[in-house]
């Protein structure tokens, strides 16, 4: 599985106009196939910078998104509206650590 992290830094002005964008379009990249994960968080401190996060089944599958036209449409409407230029990477999960037994 890979994970995949945008953070964004919207103009303050156009914040509501990056939420309506993610509405309209959310449930249709969650449904992407290969996209097993979606979730939208922002910063409790920058109001305006947002992060997905989001898990696909491969590498493959995540290009396979970033080539089809929902990934283009849905971009092209969000790209102007940044006050600076997004950040994008890849991980994969290496270890998870659960509770401590005791305490």
């Amino acid at each position: 599985m890979l994970i995949r992290i945008v953070r964004m830094v919207f103009q303050e002005a156009h914040v509501t106009d990056f939420r309506s964008i993610f509405d309209s379009s959310k449930r249709q990249i969650r449904a992407f196939p290969g996209c097993r994960h979606l979730e939208l968080l922002r910063d409790p401190d920058q109001p305006a910078t947002f992060v997905t996060y989001s898990h696909w089944d491969s590498p493959e599958a995540l290009e396979q998104y970033r080539r089809s036209d929902l990934f283009r449409t849905t971009w092209a409407a969000t790209k102007p509206l940044f006050a600076q230029r997004a950040t994008a990477f890849s991980v994969e999960t290496v270890e998870v650590v659960g509770p401590s037994a005791g305490g």
